[in-house]
């Protein structure tokens, strides 16, 4: 069969990752997840002292972008890569809620999308990857053969990514992920730098009411007209 890049976006806490590592694993293709990227930035931003509260010193992080070296590393019992920020395996920590607070006003540095499209535009040469994120079916790979919008109700989100932070260990209300979820949709949406939009040809899921298995199921046959 042909090899193919598949797209999916959408919204924070619906469920892309999962989504894209069980149609990875299915078709034995690589999953690239283009969030943890971005979360490996603010963490290491984080760390050197340039967020703080709602301010994010931009100057000092595009200077220092070139030195913030992001990998990933396969790890057998998740199937998927974690991913590793300068020499170091981060995948826990950049799932925390301060991270997740600053994720998406980092994103929407125009440098920091540039320096982390091109790293990705590099992993998809090759085809064969599903990669999740906000822009990847309208700016890191608009030519992609398919492209998925994921949504799903802020409340279903919320409680998904609640009982995630929890399961964790994390001191978290339900409250406050809400207020995170809904807030990171604001600056996703409104951002000046490839901002979060369904792509004129992408397919839309709205999961809310979906187990995974019926995700499979739902986009099964897609992938045999595509691939066949």
């Amino acid at each position: 069969m042909k090899k193919i890049i598949i797209a999916i976006d959408g919204y924070s806490s619906c469920g892309k990752s999962s989504f894209a590592k069980a149609i990875a694993a299915k078709l034995g293709y690589i999953f690239i997840d283009t969030g943890a990227m971005y979360r490996g930035v603010t963490l290491w931003a984080i760390r050197h002292g340039m967020v703080t509260g709602s301010h994010i010193d931009e100057a000092r992080l595009v200077e220092a972008l070139p030195s913030i070296d992001i990998s990933f590393a396969y790890n057998e019992s998740r199937k998927a890569g974690d991913l590793i920020l300068c020499g170091e395996n981060v995948e826990d920590r950049i799932r925390s809620i301060e991270v997740s607070d600053a994720v998406s006003r980092v994103s929407a540095i125009a440098a920091v999308r540039a320096r982390l499209v091109a790293m990705q535009q590099a992993m998809g040469r090759g085809k064969g990857i599903v990669m999740d994120g906000r822009d990847i079916g309208t700016t890191v790979f608009p030519d992609a053969e398919l492209k998925i919008f994921m949504t799903a109700s802020v409340d279903v989100r919320a409680k998904r990514r609640y009982k995630e932070l929890v399961a964790k260990g994390e001191k978290v209300t339900l409250d406050d992920v809400r207020r995170n979820v809904a807030e990171r949709d604001r600056i996703d949406e409104t951002r000046a730098e490839s901002p979060l939009r369904r792509a004129a040809d992408a397919l839309l899921l709205d999961n809310s009411d979906m187990t995974i298995d019926e995700q499979m199921d739902w986009i099964d046959s897609i992938l045999r007209r595509l691939l066949e």
